[in-house]
């Protein structure tokens, strides 16, 4: 886990070698320095500023209250210190007072947090100057459908959901992608959250035919599911979302659930010589430290080509940059050009990409 004490010590060296020598491209980091959302502005500060430090950019830290109407101040801050590109981001409110100033000072914002559609939205019809390295609004229901109708098509497939917002309209964005591609589900449910047994649910599952249920809901409950299902001798495929990376606790996980997910890239290959030099100077690879170390290297390696007198948004949209959470590329929309969710198999210590199948 990250350590705020010595990542704070971390940043402070960072500070007085910018300070001292002044050198490459100019990134400013913004995130929470303190308050409730702290250790994730530490991850983001961590990922972002070693990046820096390993390239010999500087780095100007700045902190994002997140508090409606801080936008402008952090926009001036950036424009005081004569960044060339910022990152990091982890909240809407910030961006929604600083693009408009950033526009006037042609300083791209690329955030790794924020997925409003509404707002990237506004900044392209604006012309505000915003990147996304985050999934985009939709992007999981999007990838969850994806494998749906490539693996389960053929089958009787039962879509069930907790009740809570995020469960219920991720559950019926796949039902109505379903029923737009001629397919009915022969199995709906909301069920009740947070229940020690779901002998109930699993039978009725099985007197519905069903041997695919897509679960709309969080780790634990889907563990339970899987764990009666066992019990019951019923065969069922499960698939979850993204709420199943959580803590593999109280009940663990059978090895072999799938979920649709964004990945631990420290585990990926793509991801494991940053995760070791990371841990090598006591930094935890985990949450948004290496998005962040990723979007640093982006800002990075689009200001020094920009230094040859190509505008950096331009080369912000026209390169593929290759970072340890993969190849990534802009849209013209100012999107990721994939979608980062994957389908992912857990093994009994962390979520992978499922094993080929064997000819």
């Amino acid at each position: 886990m990250i350590n705020l004490r010595g990542i704070a010590a971390f940043l402070v060296l960072l500070g007085a070698a910018a300070e001292s020598h002044a050198a490459g491209v100019t990134i400013g980091v913004v995130a929470p320095q303190n308050g409730p959302l702290a250790l994730l502005g530490a991850q983001i500060a961590a990922g972002a500023g070693f990046e820096i430090q390993q390239s010999g950019n500087t780095l100007v830290a700045i902190n994002e209250t997140c508090e409606d109407n801080s936008g402008a101040a952090v926009a001036d801050a950036l424009v005081n210190a004569k960044v060339q590109v910022a990152v990091g981001f982890l909240c809407s409110e910030t961006l929604e007072g600083a693009l408009p100033k950033l526009k006037d000072a042609n300083i791209p914002a690329i955030t790794v947090s924020v997925r409003s559609r509404i707002l990237m939205e506004d900044a392209l019809k604006n012309g505000w100057p915003l990147f996304r390295a985050a999934p985009a609004d939709g992007a999981e229901a999007a990838k969850v459908i994806e494998v749906i109708l490539k693996d389960w098509a053929a089958d009787p497939i039962a879509l069930i959901e907790d009740g809570t917002i995020h469960g219920r309209e991720l559950t019926e964005a796949v039902r109505n992608a379903l029923e737009q591609n001629g397919l009915k589900p022969v199995f709906t449910d909301t069920y009740r959250p947070g229940q020690e047994q779901q002998i109930a649910l699993v039978r009725r599952l099985k007197r519905a035919g069903a041997t695919r249920v897509f679960i709309g809901g969080d780790r634990n409950d889907i563990a339970v599911v899987a764990r009666d299902a066992k019990a019951e001798n019923i065969q069922l495929s499960i698939l979850g979302g993204d709420a199943m990376r959580a803590a593999d606790q109280p009940l663990p996980l059978d090895a072999g659930l799938r979920a649709v997910a964004l990945p631990e890239y420290a585990i990926l290959p793509e991801g494991t010589a940053a995760a070791d030099a990371l841990r090598a100077k006591g930094i935890e690879p985990e949450g948004y430290v290496l998005p962040s170390l990723a979007a640093a290297l982006i800002a990075g390696q689009a200001g020094q080509a920009a230094a040859a007198g190509k505008p950096l948004q331009e080369m912000l949209l026209g390169t593929t940059f290759q970072t340890p959470v993969g190849a990534i590329a802009f849209t013209g929309a100012h999107e990721l050009s994939q979608n980062p969710y994957r389908l992912l198999e857990w093994r009994g210590n962390g979520f992978f990409p499922p094993a080929a199948p064997t000819q």
